[in-house]
């Protein structure tokens, strides 16, 4: 998806403007297990199923609300949504403000993505990342993202422009929410000093190389340790649904009595012409 980034300046004048594409810069690695039943390993699948019903739904029988209070709901229709959604698309990715990024907290920091240009704009795409190498800054923003309104910084990474959507200060919460922080402690000088010491023996330069995902590397390692030993398979044999069996049976059913009839008129019709 392509979006229109340019920079607002206080007399509404765009200096800069190009068309940028997002690209993920991270993904998940985390491994996935499925959960089988233990009797014949199938795959457990999941329903959605209304509490006050007792029964299963599909996505056109749900809609979407709001929990205001306990309990309380205001329904949103998908026409409504739909608007929203329209009103807000065609914004860009606007840069309002430059900023220091030392002065922005990683609590703030959500999800990065790569900035690439359309097949015309390399050159404003150049001058913006030569412009924030040179001044040491970063660009503040707002984008709309999947109908949502986001915050986000634009700054250099490599030889690359990323952006990295950001949290709204409402959306971090405040530290005097979390429990049993201590207060003011009165620190041994000596236990002071000895981690002090601690701490500069293991000052180094970050290297993220050097780092790895232990359990994920030992898990995979595990996993094919077992593909030869302990592999199951998943019978493609599934019981028929109840509604398909009872149509059998009906059908079974009409079969038998036809056959009956048929039987019944073959021996009145040879009787008649004996």
């Amino acid at each position: 998806m392509y979006f229109l980034m340019h920079i607002t300046l206080p007399n509404s004048q765009v200096r800069i403007a190009n068309l940028v594409k997002l690209h993920a810069a991270t993904e998940n690695k985390d491994i996935k297990l499925r959960q089988l039943h233990k009797e014949c390993n199938t795959p457990i699948s999941y329903k959605k199923v209304c509490e006050g019903c007792n029964k299963e739904v599909t996505e056109e029988d749900i809609v979407k609300a709001y929990e205001y209070a306990k309990n309380k709901f205001v329904v949103l229709g998908p026409e409504e949504l739909e608007n929203l959604k329209k009103e807000n698309e065609d914004k860009a990715v606007e840069i309002i403000d430059f900023v220091q990024l030392e002065e922005i907290d990683p609590i703030y920091f959500e999800k990065t993505y790569f900035l690439s240009p359309d097949t015309t704009g390399a050159k404003a795409y150049a001058l913006l990342r030569q412009t924030l190498q040179q001044s040491g800054k970063i660009g503040v923003a707002k984008i709309i993202i999947r109908s949502k309104e986001q915050l986000a910084v634009v700054r250099v990474y490599q030889d690359a422009l990323v952006m990295e959507t950001i949290h709204y200060p409402d959306e971090v919460r405040a530290v005097a929410d979390v429990p049993n922080i201590p207060s003011a402690e009165t620190v041994i000088q000596k236990e002071l000093d000895t981690a002090l010491m601690l701490v500069e023996q293991l000052t180094t330069e970050f290297d993220p190389t050097k780092y790895s995902d232990e359990y994920h590397t030992a898990l995979m390692e595990l996993i094919e340790e077992k593909k030869g030993s302990s592999t199951v398979s998943v019978s493609d044999k599934r019981p028929l649904p109840d509604n398909v069996t009872d149509l059998m049976s009906a059908l079974q059913a009409s079969l038998d009595k036809t056959k009956k009839s048929t039987f019944r008129k073959r021996t009145s019709k040879a009787k008649k012409n004996a």
